[in-house]
């Protein structure tokens, strides 16, 4: 089978398409799927960067979508044909997360989906939505799964709330979708104007551009009507948090999912005090969460967006678009 790995601290460009051996059938408990899309995020370019820990020869991806061709022995959660999408952690079923690290994800831990074939445990799956392409369900594994736990899950979002969005990446996008599917208003920022414009086509309800007014956090609450933002999808990090904090509303909720701007600075701790905000941080979500935005996805019919598609043997083009910032939404792979 086809596969890509990583080649030590070469980067991007040292991605190399290899010839494995056919994993073989399923033993009890797992499934065997064919692979034909995933879609990329910012933890998978930290790992073909070398960034993030994995190790050398690793498969990268930590999204997988495709069709179950087999079944082992005591599986009945799945049946041959269906399509199925790959889970983040494959070992956090329900409940509180068990994990702290990347240890167990795909693509990071253990060999992800830059690949043609995979042979797992059934928990590293779940069905995908219905009528979905398998490159739309593969954007769900980590960056719907992200949009989904900040705003629904750890939110607690309800209709009438208002939600600041930072960016127009594959989270974010998928936050200003779900906000506004459950009768939410929501403020977009971005340093394009075309890419705020295309927010807008979906639905975004104010548009900020962050390079003329680098004091957005004042403005989202002139906007809320000196309320501030009930909340606040945080992808930037250290660079834009003391921001964010400016713009959630007193008792508002903070989303920490990014760390595009740096690992490390200084939080205004007194202004988050003084406000009284809850800022949380997360890491995608558990099994459990995937199968309750599957069944929510299907209910009210949403899509996911997708700005360029590339085949397995040009994932290195595809980092290089996405490590460029150039793209609206997500990117994915056809395998």
């Amino acid at each position: 089978m086809k596969a890509v790995r990583t080649r030590g601290q070469r980067g991007i460009d040292g991605l190399e398409m290899v010839n494995l051996p056919d994993p073989g059938q399923p033993g009890p408990g797992q499934i065997r799927v064919r692979i034909h899309a995933s879609s990329l995020n910012a933890h998978d370019l930290a790992v073909v960067k070398g960034v993030m820990g994995a190790a050398d020869g690793r498969i990268p991806m930590s999204d997988g979508a495709g069709v179950v061709e087999a079944i082992g022995e005591g599986v009945d959660e799945f049946a041959v044909g269906e399509h199925v999408v790959s889970t983040f952690f494959p070992d956090w079923l329900d409940g509180v997360s068990p994990v702290a690290d990347f240890s167990t994800t795909p693509g990071d831990g253990i060999d992800g989906y830059a690949r043609e074939v995979v042979v797992a445990r059934t928990q590293g799956f779940t069905q995908a939505p219905a009528g979905y392409s398998h490159a739309e369900a593969a954007t769900l594994t980590t960056a719907g799964l992200t949009a989904w736990r900040a705003l629904v899950v750890d939110g607690g979002i309800k209709a009438g709330d208002s939600v600041l969005v930072l960016g127009t990446g594959g989270v974010s996008v998928f936050a200003l979708q779900f906000a506004k599917a459950m009768g939410a208003s929501v403020i977009v920022t971005s340093s394009s104007d075309e890419k705020l414009e295309r927010a807008r086509s979906m639905g975004a309800d104010h548009l900020l551009n962050y390079r003329r007014d680098e004091n957005w956090g004042s403005t989202v609450r002139e906007l809320t009507g000196g309320r501030g933002a009930d909340h606040v999808v945080e992808v930037g990090g250290p660079a834009t948090l003391a921001q964010s904090i400016q713009a959630a509303r007193i008792g508002g909720h903070i989303a920490l999912i990014g760390v595009l701007t740096g690992v490390a600075g200084e939080i205004p701790t007194a202004a988050l005090m003084a406000r009284q905000q809850r800022l949380q941080g997360l890491i995608v979500g558990s099994r459990r969460h995937q199968q309750d935005m599957v069944r929510a996805i299907e209910t009210i019919g949403m899509r996911p967006v997708i700005g360029r598609s590339f085949p397995l043997k040009s994932i290195a083009d595809a980092f290089r678009l996405q490590a460029g910032g150039g793209h609206f939404g997500k990117i994915a792979l056809e395998i």
